[in-house]
């Protein structure tokens, strides 16, 4: 798959063109996901219910989803990564 980027998207739009984006938490995610051509991975806070068992996602900290933004990018080179935190 060819590396997506922001241009990318705009382009897709530009031409009336859907996608895919799905939740990858980990490499082994990533990697599956980049097998199937998905052009965009979410990163979320919600890694702290679905990965921690904490009841919501206001305790997960910017490091936490910083280091699971890197083990989904070692999985996922080409795909773009969006983040979804609290502020």
């Amino acid at each position: 798959m060819k590396k997506v980027t922001i241009s990318t998207l705009m382009k897709w739009k530009a031409e009336g063109r859907k996608f895919a984006s799905s939740t990858a938490y980990d490499a082994s995610f990533a990697q599956l996901f980049e097998q199937q051509e998905m052009p965009v991975l979410l990163v979320g806070d919600s890694l702290g219910m679905v990965l921690q068992g904490k009841p919501d996602t206001l305790p997960v900290t910017t490091e936490e989803v910083a280091y699971h933004t890197r083990c989904v990018r070692a999985g996922s080179p080409n795909s773009l990564l969006m983040l979804i935190c609290h502020s």
